[in-house]
């Protein structure tokens, strides 16, 4: 149902197996990332992988940091580069984690923009008088990029495998966290079981997929607007501090 995640090199994916065993070993899971993991397209070895680089390679910077200070003759308490080492360490292994949210979630709303299209697509072909089947193997046809390749996988699986498209379309969007990808799928079990009017549903759900887009651009709209606040503080503060510095200057200097 998805594109083969991307394999490390060899030296990564040997040290992203280990690390892999360890955790399980120590049980810990990660399950919570794998969800994102399928949105990238990775394995979970190369991103513990990742992982424990970011964690080694940012220990190993604080502790040659150390070394510098104590070879130019600054000598710092015991624990402080203990400490150091540490906190690096720690920010090193959690950071990968940071990163998949986010480039997770960037691309979740590409999936939902693709999403929208092809309800619109479907929604037309049932307009021509095309069946369910046809309408969404149709429309996966018309589309491109990533969001409509993994549609058009879930699709072609489900006919080799001799299931329905809606409950191929359902396992993609719990794979993916995509709530409309679900919503879709129980919209034509009841077409297909009930015979509702699916293409009233499909057209009120693309709607409703892009006002939810809509509010989500809304709301990055707002957040850099924030965001923008204390930058243009600081600057007109600066900008005040350099005009009223010379009269400040005469006035204390007494001139």
């Amino acid at each position: 149902l998805s594109l083969a995640p991307a394999e490390p090199s060899n030296w990564r994916a040997a040290v992203g197996r280990a690390a892999t065993a360890t955790l399980r070993d120590a049980g810990i899971e990660l399950g919570s990332l794998r969800q994102d993991l399928r949105v990238m397209d990775r394995s979970l070895e190369a991103h513990v992988a990742e992982k424990v680089l970011f964690a080694t390679g940012g220990a190993a910077l604080a502790a040659v940091v150390t070394a510098a200070l104590r070879l130019a003759g600054i000598q710092l308490p015991f624990f402080i580069p203990l400490w150091a080492v540490i906190i690096i360490a720690i920010l090193g292994w959690f950071a990968p984690d940071l990163v998949l949210r986010s480039e997770a979630e960037k691309r979740r709303r590409s999936f939902r923009h693709a999403v929208g299209a092809f309800l619109d697509l479907v929604a037309i072909s049932l307009a021509g008088g095309t069946g369910i089947e046809g309408a969404l193997h149709g429309a996966v046809a018309l589309g491109r990029g990533w969001g409509f390749t993994r549609l058009g996988e879930a699709l072609d699986h489900a006919r080799l495998a001799g299931q329905t498209p809606w409950v191929a379309l359902a396992r993609v969007g719990e794979d993916l966290g995509v709530s409309e990808l679900r919503e879709l799928a129980a919209s034509l079990v009841l077409a297909g079981h009930e015979g509702a009017k699916i293409r009233q549903s499909l057209a009120a759900k693309a709607a409703s997929v892009r006002l939810h887009q809509l509010a989500d651009l809304e709301s990055e709209a707002a957040e850099a607007t924030e965001r923008m606040v204390l930058p243009i503080g600081l600057l007109f503060f600066g900008f005040l501090v350099f005009i009223g510095y010379p009269a400040v200057a005469a006035i204390i200097t007494g001139i």
